[in-house]
């Protein structure tokens, strides 16, 4: 082995030490930038419309209308729950719990066009059949607290949103959510500048979830409504970039007391969830390998060159995991000693991003039962 190599190895540990001390660095910023929600939000004037995209949800969609029924200081609220082709009885879990509740409509929707994923199609249903002003779409899977939609509308309209996600806290069981699932969170905490995102013109430049979104009606039509992101597996990002193409501003707040979700039921149901979009989310093939090595060199590479006596892999591991902690703690979830295997979570989620570009390449991926 020549000289060279050694000198190039402890260079890439001190490379990705700095990233990782920098990322860290902007995560402080970020979390400190974060728009956090009224605990006590004033009463909402004008119609506001919830709505729910529901496919083969029986099991776990009761929590949820409870609690869209329970929401106040909305004053004229109306629930939407479109059932798209569920074989469960998920229409009838939905009108049981409503118990004949005047707010609560359940649609019938009808099969995606040709070039149409599922959820875009079943948003688009949805979004045709409000009445609102203000667009609130929920995951049949989150429950939200009783004045989420309120205060959520109240950012909204106060920092000059088009569209806001308030990040729901992801409750996550066993060692393999709990290894990948606070990634999410994290993962815009430490790359997206907050603050200069929403002010930003460039669609690239945003983060959004699909379990909790709150959109002018105006604004989502003028940017082509949910078919904006008819084709796309990551549907809400593609959203996000969809309105802010459309002259938009988009936010994120931190949602962690107004909605919680639980995705995913233990590895193999996170890993199956994972496949079917992650080979999306770092953009077409040459960006999404960079990233992915860049990821491996800030995240990885220290934490190796630390269990072998480095100091810059050791400052590098450090910096990780504090960002890691930081992350959990403004999450509320778990924080120890899930930070200290951030550098296995990191590796985790690359290696579902590799299946995930596999099946992609493949042509195998579903998701309920249709193709992706």
């Amino acid at each position: 082995m020549s000289a060279r190599s050694p000198r190039a190895g402890a260079a890439a540990v001190r490379a990705g030490a700095l990233l990782a001390l920098a990322g860290t660095a902007h995560q402080l910023v970020n979390q400190r930038a974060l728009r956090v929600p009224p605990a006590q939000p004033p009463p909402v004037a004008g119609p506001v419309s919830v709505l729910v995209p529901a496919r083969d949800e029986a099991a776990r969609i009761a929590p949820t209308i409870h609690s869209l029924l329970a929401q106040t200081g909305v004053g004229e609220l109306e629930v939407l729950v479109l059932d798209d082709g569920s074989t469960d009885g998920t229409a009838d879990v939905v009108r049981a719990v409503a118990a004949g509740d005047p707010r609560l409509r359940v649609l019938v929707g009808n099969p995606p066009p040709p070039g149409a994923l599922g959820k875009p199609h079943a948003c688009a249903q949805l979004a045709a059949a409000a009445r609102g002003r203000v667009l609130v779409f929920v995951d049949a899977d989150v429950v939200l607290a009783p004045h989420a939609v309120a205060a959520a509308i109240v950012v909204l309209r106060g920092a000059g949103l088009d569209l806001l996600c308030p990040w729901p806290r992801q409750l996550a069981d066993g060692p393999g959510p709990r290894l990948v699932q606070p990634l999410l969170a994290w993962s815009w905490l430490v790359t997206l500048p907050l603050r200069v995102a929403e002010r930003s013109p460039r669609p690239s430049m945003v983060a959004a979830n699909g379990q909790f979104l709150v959109v002018d009606a105006a604004a989502l039509a003028a940017a082509g409504g949910p078919m904006a992101a008819a084709g796309a597996v990551l549907d809400d990002i593609a959203l996000a970039r969809a309105v802010k193409r459309a002259g938009g501003r988009v936010g994120v707040a931190d949602g962690t007391a107004l909605a919680t979700c639980r995705m995913y039921e233990g590895w193999a149901d996170l890993s199956a969830g994972y496949r079917k979009s992650l080979w999306s989310a770092f953009g077409p093939p040459a960006s999404s390998v960079a990233v992915a090595g860049l990821l491996a060199l800030t995240y990885v590479v220290p934490a190796v060159a630390a269990a072998r006596g480095s100091r810059a892999g050791l400052v590098g591991y450090a910096a990780a995991v504090a960002g890691r902690a930081m992350a959990a703690r403004r999450a509320r979830v778990p924080a120890w000693p899930d930070a200290l295997a951030h550098p296995v979570s990191v590796a985790a989620l690359l290696w579902l991003w590799a299946r995930s570009w596999i099946g992609h390449r493949r042509g195998t991926l579903t998701w309920k039962g249709r193709r992706l």
